[in-house]
């Protein structure tokens, strides 16, 4: 089987879900690792038109696919053949469905706007924060209640859909600028040792590993943000990303 590529920048939680996946299937891959000045370039524009990560390309099956979801979604189509990482009744194929769903417009979404006006903004403005913070608590509660009395989402096994949640619960801390050691993730039980499981799983402890060490080659520092702090470059380079 021939490496999958898949396109990440380092901070951002998103390019790293399918990483996960890939991982822990145990299929090969290789890493276009891009700062955020990449993101914008015509190159890159025409692997991804949204200038955003991840993308994957797929030379055994000539798929070239954006947006971490659907990534996610077609790596289980198509190489979790064992069910590894997925179910098989119709049950838990569709709850499987909806807790992606949830992570994509749910927890991705609020908590990337709760880093944003908390972080990177360049104007205060409370409110923002305030409603985006409170966001954060309502995704983090409705996962409580749905881990109460279980170990994983969907069914007996961890599946792509704890992973996929993995990222944004493991730097919110920082995106929400909080003193060290502390976490919205413990105010929640349930959540806080699903977290610890998957932390503790040999691929995640990997793929977590190879992200620290691009941040540390990018002298990023553990906030994501630059050691230089020039956030505002990292600011233009976004914006820019997000003009079609």
């Amino acid at each position: 089987m021939k490496p999958i590529k898949v396109w990440v920048s380092s901070s951002g939680p998103n390019p790293w879900k399918p990483v996960l996946i890939l991982e822990e299937l145990s299929l090969p891959y290789t890493l276009e690792k891009l700062t955020f000045d990449k993101l914008v370039s015509p190159e890159y524009r025409r692997v991804n038109p949204v200038g955003k990560v991840p993308a994957v390309e797929d030379p055994n099956t000539d798929v070239l696919i954006w947006e971490s979801g659907a990534i996610i979604l077609y790596l289980i189509e198509q190489y979790d053949t064992q069910h590894k990482l997925s179910h098989s009744t119709v049950q838990e194929k569709a709850l499987s469905y909806q807790w992606l769903m949830y992570q994509m417009s749910g927890q991705g979404p609020f908590f990337g706007q709760a880093a944003w006006f908390t972080v990177l903004h360049p104007e205060n403005v409370p409110s923002a924060i305030e409603r985006y913070v409170k966001q954060v608590h309502i995704v983090l509660g409705t996962l409580d209640g749905a881990l109460k009395g279980k170990t994983w989402l969907v069914g007996e096994k961890c599946t792509y859909v704890d992973l996929a949640f993995f990222p944004w619960n493991e730097i919110i801390p920082l995106a929400l600028a909080l003193p060290v050691g502390e976490t919205p993730l413990s105010q929640y039980a349930n959540v806080s040792a699903w977290h610890e499981r998957m932390k503790q799983m040999e691929s995640v402890k990997k793929v977590w590993a190879t992200r620290q060490a691009q941040m540390d080659a990018e002298n990023m520092g553990e906030d994501g943000l630059p050691k230089d702090r020039k956030i505002e470059d990292m600011v233009k380079s976004l914006d820019e990303a997000s003009k079609t």
